[in-house]
């Protein structure tokens, strides 16, 4: 294990606490994570006392933004962008003030839950997170300051999640969820009985504040096994405690165009949706696209996949028995998108992410229809592109998960391929377009007043909608064939 690449920041926290003359710890995830050979940004510090002030002066000597975490059980957090080449940086810990886009670290400081560190150690969540230094005695690069007993890297070296105690979760019900982030992002296992113990308290998650279930879920979201992840959750029923809207959807049948129930098919879009990305791992187009960070501070590849966990939310409103036996569930898009709204507030996403994913949820059965044609036209296609606009791609992705997660009786493998020649045919020219030239409109709204003698009113958007789809298929290429065309449209 080294601490080389670290070793300019706990030098900085070192000398702040020897001027303090307190003890400070640095503990769990960053020597768990060293241990595991993996990067990690993330540092936790157990302070005798004076948790935030010593948080306080860090920020102000890092020129690092401090959050105040907790003022009465005494945790704060710092957070800085550094410039990736950490290793000539021009003095220790003067970063740049996050003004390079380099990687994003973060330091909580909390006080001694206990009168003695040992005893605080028995507070903490899992054995593999009580890995521990002195930071009066660590050096640089030397593993053996790490006070270790046998537990944690017993348990490192056998994958396995394990509760320090019976009350962890009763002490930080937030750990409840953690346990299931760490599996997704470590892939350890969970042991048996500490998923029991997180089966019986899993209630206590409403305790929790939005803010902080969010984070573990999009950790959750940002891995390979999401999907796994989020059917384990279910199975001991805490994935509703955490978003109860799922469970309108428990128990509704679908009809023969489906194998699977509205929720367990909603799972399974998931895992499918982590399959075709897997298969896209080498596109780079669509990897930059899906990997942007979006207003908060989550991936659109995190947004989608709870996208697809709730696409289908708005069907058990919109369920209704046809004349000829079969089961609809017209416009659950328009009721799943309300439903999401009200979840993303909840979750408190930022503006951005949360109507990408009602657009998402809105739009999610449009590349269903293009396939409905042997060749969808390019008027369906562009209205396509103008309805989905940024989240074109990323709703055509989720359909191909939703459509392999169909396989009823009245789905044919020839029908499932077709879909996918469609999406992916779709795919293509979203990505050619965004290489062309910016579209540059024949008229604007100032043409239909001035031109047109019209005065401004919601038609003003009927008519330019017209004229920008002759425009992009090429009907019109002139000003004042927009103007003929924008006379008739009136």
């Amino acid at each position: 294990m080294s601490i080389l690449i670290h070793s300019l920041y706990l030098k900085t926290i070192q000398d702040l606490a020897k001027k303090k003359k307190v003890p400070v710890y640095l503990v769990g995830g960053f020597l768990r994570d060293s241990f595991l050979n993996r990067p990690c940004a993330d540092f936790d510090f157990a302070v005798k006392k004076g948790a935030v002030p010593l948080a306080r002066r860090l920020a102000d000597t890092i020129k690092g933004a401090f959050v105040l975490l907790d003022d009465e059980f005494g945790c704060g957090r710092v957070v800085i962008r550094q410039a990736s080449n950490l290793a000539r940086p021009r003095h220790p810990l003067k970063a740049d003030g996050g003004k390079s886009r380099g990687e994003v670290f973060t330091f909580d400081f909390a006080d001694y839950r206990a009168p003695t560190f040992k005893q605080d150690l028995a507070h903490r969540d899992f054995t593999i997170n009580t890995l521990a230094i002195d930071l009066q005695k660590i050096s640089q690069g030397l593993s053996e300051s790490v006070l270790f007993s046998k537990k944690p890297l017993k348990d490192l070296k056998s994958r396995t999640i394990k509760m320090v105690s019976a009350k962890a979760f009763k002490e930080d019900p937030l750990r409840l969820l953690r346990a299931f982030s760490l599996r997704a992002q470590l892939d350890f296992k969970i042991e048996k009985k500490t998923l029991a113990q997180i089966k019986k308290d899993k209630d206590l998650i409403g305790n929790v504040s939005s803010e902080r279930i969010r984070e573990e879920v999009f950790k959750i979201l940002s891995t390979p096994a999401a999907g796994q992840i989020l059917k384990e959750m279910d199975k001991i029923g805490l994935l509703e405690n955490i978003i109860p809207q799922i469970s309108v959807m428990f128990n509704v049948k679908q009809g023969g165009y489906h194998h699977l129930d509205v929720w367990p098919h909603s799972l399974e879009t998931v895992s499918q949706l982590d399959k075709v990305l897997e298969e896209f791992k080498d596109d780079r187009e669509l990897n930059a696209y899906l990997n942007e960070t979006l207003s908060g501070n989550h991936k659109r590849v995190e947004v989608l996949k709870l996208a697809a966990l709730l696409h289908d939310i708005g069907k058990p409103k919109t369920k209704k028995k046809e004349d000829n036996g079969r089961m609809s569930f017209h416009g659950h898009e328009h009721v799943g998108r309300g439903i999401v709204r009200h979840i993303a507030k909840q979750l408190k996403l930022s503006t951005h992410e949360r109507h990408a994913l009602e657009d998402m949820v809105l739009w999610h059965l449009r590349p269903g229809y293009l396939s409905n044609f042997k060749k969808p036209s390019e008027r369906s296609v562009f209205r396509y592109f103008r309805d989905t606009k940024d989240e074109a791609a990323s709703i055509l992705v989720l359909s191909l998960a939703d459509q392999r997660s169909t396989r009823g009786p009245l789905t044919s493998e020839a029908d499932q391929k077709h879909h996918q020649k469609i999406c992916l045919g779709v795919l293509k020219k979203y990505f050619d377009k965004k290489k062309e030239k910016p579209f540059v409109r024949l008229i604007n709204g100032k043409d239909l007043i001035k031109k047109l003698k019209l005065e401004p009113s919601p038609l003003f958007g009927k008519i330019l909608s017209a004229v920008d789809e002759a425009q992009v298929l090429g009907k019109i290429t002139t000003k004042e064939e927009a103007l003929e065309l924008a006379k008739k449209v009136k």
